[in-house]
């Protein structure tokens, strides 16, 4: 089995990129996930490199930017390749099979888009005082 989820922090904003011949859409970026806190209390974070791919790759790079929180699925890859100096590199990363926006908008905008803040208590659950008592009996189940 092979199957990673993360939940992380876009490290700087996507760069959408159409591979030669067919056209395909692909954004590489980075996620900053937090780990659990160390034993002296510092924040660590592991900086994960994500592929995505088609019409994904373009959402990500049209609604996502640097800060944003991001949760993807997918599946551990390792590839190699020759390097300018010739060299040979090799590759681990995670190739995105679902995507979530946990915080989403244009990346010209200031509004963060995501979950709306209901620091007003005017929201979802704000005020059990208005809801009306059901009798049990009218359930048919």
């Amino acid at each position: 089995m092979n199957k990673v989820v993360l939940i992380g922090r876009l490290t700087k904003d996507p760069e959408l990129k159409y591979t030669p011949g067919s056209g395909t859409a692909v954004t590489t970026i980075t996620l900053a996930v937090d780990r659990r806190f160390s034993k002296d209390n510092q924040r660590e974070a592991d900086f994960i490199p994500v592929v995505i791919w088609g019409k994904s790759a373009e959402s990500t790079a049209q609604y996502m930017s640097k800060g944003k929180l991001m949760g993807v699925s997918g599946r551990i890859q390792t590839r190699s390749y020759e390097a300018k100096d010739g060299g040979r590199r090799y590759v681990t990363e995670v190739v995105a099979e679902e995507i979530k926006f946990l915080e989403w908008g244009n990346k010209n905008q200031s509004n963060e888009g995501g979950f709306p803040d209901n620091n007003d208590n005017q929201g979802y659950g704000a005020s059990f005082e208005d809801m009306t008592p059901i009798d049990d009996g009218d359930i048919p189940f």
